[in-house]
């Protein structure tokens, strides 16, 4: 406790209470599980993302010989991605739920193999549906397709779909990763956290802005009512995909590996070893200190209890006490003869002096 508790107690505690409130460890574990699962939330939602641009770039340029999302466009994904999307993952407020489960180990991952089959469902489900719009996107919706375009062309419709479908999906996308145990209801808990939905709700009119209003700065063409809700029919498919994959038991897919887990005992050089052992010897040893003086503090309080019992039952303690009192005046009354402040000779003594003085001054 940090307000009553003694100075050796807080130098001896790894965690001090500032209010002296023992409610406070579980906030203190409510929050700490919720950063924690604050961060696995990011990494999945940004991981999904990282995959499903990654392969999209990689394939259109070696395949069309131009990517399908420009320099402009992955800035804006980026944006969103790294900045938008950790203000609103990161921002979710602690519930009592999180203490319904078991803590994790040091050695936990942070990525577990239920995230990684999401991370990958998902991006199966946005790779398909890129690959379908560039490639048969022109037939799908009536339009010119943008392969292999000039280098200087205007902005085309083709590319300016698969664009918006991109991004609405990881905003539908980003819905999903608020859960990261498997649960099914993604919108638990949206509405208490305004934060999270301002920046979709803002992201989603920026999109609407960048598509409508863009033009060559952003490399986007303007869409129409009916290609607006075919992209947002394929983005709010992602909230259904999430349920699909949340229906797939994940002890069934013995494939997928975890993430991020810590070293284990093969992993560990020796120098962390000696100073694991170090740390632990000298905790031991100031253990060891503390307890010597303890018991050496309760063999004297034992001492000292056995003498006054042993003086009480002999039924002579208060003459001691007496005793001792009286040899204490007797010394003192000894002292005060033994050092005069000064002696006066007789009058027929022709020298006089005064012990004591250093000059020999006599006294008649």
């Amino acid at each position: 406790m940090g307000i009553a508790g003694t100075d050796v107690a807080k130098e001896a505690s790894d965690i001090i209470l500032t209010d002296d409130n023992f409610s406070s460890i579980v906030k203190a574990v409510m929050w700490g599980r919720n950063v924690y699962d604050s961060i696995s939330k990011f990494l999945q939602f940004q991981l999904t993302v990282n995959v499903v641009a990654v392969v999209v770039a990689f394939t259109g340029a070696c395949i069309t010989q131009d990517s399908p999302l420009k320099a402009v466009q992955m800035l804006w994904v980026n944006l969103i991605m790294d900045t938008f999307a950790s203000l609103a993952l990161a921002t979710e407020p602690p519930t009592e739920s999180l203490l319904l489960r078991k803590p994790y180990g040091r050695n936990k991952p942070l990525i577990s193999r239920t995230m990684m089959k999401s991370i990958l469902g998902h991006s199966v489900y946005q790779l398909s549906i890129i690959f379908s719009l560039l490639f048969a996107g022109e037939m799908i919706f009536d339009i010119d397709s943008g392969r292999n375009a000039p280098l200087h062309a205007p902005p085309s419709e083709h590319y300016t779909i698969i664009f918006n479908t991109f991004v609405l999906m990881q905003l539908f996308n980003e819905v999903n990763a608020r859960k990261i145990h498997g649960e099914r209801n993604v919108f638990q808990g949206v509405f208490g956290n305004p934060i999270f939905c301002a920046i979709v709700l803002g992201t989603f009119g920026i999109q609407i802005v960048i598509v409508q209003f863009g033009g060559k700065p952003f490399s986007c063409s303007p869409l129409n009512a009916e290609q607006w809700l075919w992209c947002l029919f394929v983005g709010v498919g992602e909230l259904v995909w999430g349920q699909v994959i949340a229906t797939v038991p994940t002890s069934h897919l013995k494939c997928l590996k975890e993430a991020g887990h810590g070293p284990s005992k093969d992993e560990i050089t020796d120098e962390e070893m000696a100073e694991d052992e170090e740390e632990i010897d000298h905790a031991e040893r100031e253990l060891r200190r503390g307890q010597i003086l303890w018991f050496r503090g309760l063999n004297r309080i034992q001492t000292q209890m056995e003498v006054v019992s042993t003086f009480k039952r002999s039924g002579s303690f208060q003459g001691a006490v007496r005793r001792r009192s009286s040899v204490l005046s007797q010394l003192h009354e000894v002292t005060n003869l033994s050092t005069p402040t000064h002696v006066i000779l007789s009058a027929g003594n022709p020298t006089s002096a005064t012990i004591g003085n250093p000059r020999g001054e006599g006294v008649p």
